[in-house]
């Protein structure tokens, strides 16, 4: 693992001895790590069905997207921990035993609502412009007609953790989080992690405004031009992609970002299919044919929007109108 610089500081990865030490960082942190739009439950909850019994580290109620708000367990797990016999035997478990304690669970979530007045303000703020007459409605929605998704928080990203999600029929996001340590002053620490759905948090506040998330159909990718003539116009196909998990049923097209000298959009595709790129947390995205030449959507120079240094989204209507790249994003 990376060591870390600050000044004429360096800081030693921590290595974590239990599951619990971890989890308690994690909590701590859980506002920097989710940010807005969510309410995050750090308890544990027994799930049986028959004699397959399995316990969540915690669930989080998303509502980032105002009409497709989701629930998902939480599973903080280390990368010492077996990702076949632990991780993936757990989450397995959870997925067999979780349709028929729907009603336990949102039994349960509905007393920590009641008894926390945070989370209670939170989803009431939310409910006000939302489709939900209340609380009650929301979660029977979210747990009984809409797919579950697991939030996995790991102190190290492995190929065969990423292979072990990819073999389960649920939709999955791998946080990476990580601890460092001062190497001369121990209560000197640094905290790295991957923000969830840092992808769709990252998108440019103008964009927030004026449009409508749930309208995001377009996905642009930055691009060398070596990489761009070979996958991108030679395999009809680009990879390898970070995409929040929520996003994959979403995305309709694809639009190639040409790095400098030429520093503009000049390419987009209809996408065929997304899947898991081989044995990792990312993608590839397949297209329905040949990109499509268009008329190059430049970079404006010492403008709002910089260029792009990993995938965006916007819409493909605005792209199709845009004069520019303020005009995209």
């Amino acid at each position: 693992m990376a060591k870390i610089i600050r000044g004429q500081s360096i800081y030693n990865p921590f290595e974590y001895d239990d599951e619990e030490e971890f989890e308690k960082d994690v909590i701590e942190h859980v506002e920097p790590i989710f940010g807005s739009g969510v309410v995050y439950f750090n308890v544990k909850k027994r799930i049986a069905k028959q004699n397959i019994i399995t316990i969540p580290d915690g669930y989080l109620v998303d509502f980032s997207f105002q009409d497709n708000p989701r629930l998902y367990i939480i599973e903080n797990e280390l990368v010492i921990h077996d990702p076949y016999k632990h991780i993936g035997q757990q989450l397995l478990k959870f997925a067999v035993a979780y349709k028929n304690a729907g009603r336990e669970i949102k039994s349960y979530l509905l007393e920590k609502i009641s008894n926390n007045d945070n989370k209670k303000e939170t989803l009431d703020n939310y409910l006000q412009n939302s489709k939900y007459r209340n609380i009650d409605a929301l979660l029977e929605d979210i747990i009984f007609n809409k797919p579950i998704g697991v939030i996995v928080i790991i102190d190290e990203i492995t190929d065969d953790l990423s292979n072990v999600l990819n073999q389960l029929n649920i939709k999955s996001d791998i946080l990476e989080f990580q601890k460092y340590i001062n190497q001369n002053d121990s209560s000197d620490i640094i905290y790295q992690f991957t923000p969830f759905q840092q992808d769709i948090k990252s998108l440019e506040p103008v964009l927030r405004t004026t449009i409508d998330l749930e309208r995001l159909d377009t996905i642009v990718v930055p691009a060398n031009e070596d990489g761009f003539q070979s996958v991108f116009l030679g395999e009809n196909c680009w990879y390898a992609i970070r995409i929040s998990s929520i996003m994959i049923d979403k995305i309709r097209y694809i639009a190639g970002y040409q790095t400098a000298p030429i520093s503009a959009i000049t390419h987009i595709a209809e996408v065929e299919k997304i899947e898991k790129y081989q044995n990792t947390d990312k993608y590839i995205v397949y297209f329905k044919g040949k990109a499509e030449k268009i008329e190059p959507i430049k970079l404006v120079p010492k403008s709002r929007v910089k260029a792009p240094q990993a995938p965006r989204y916007t819409t493909y209507r605005k792209l199709k109108e845009a004069k520019n790249l303020d005009e995209v994003f």
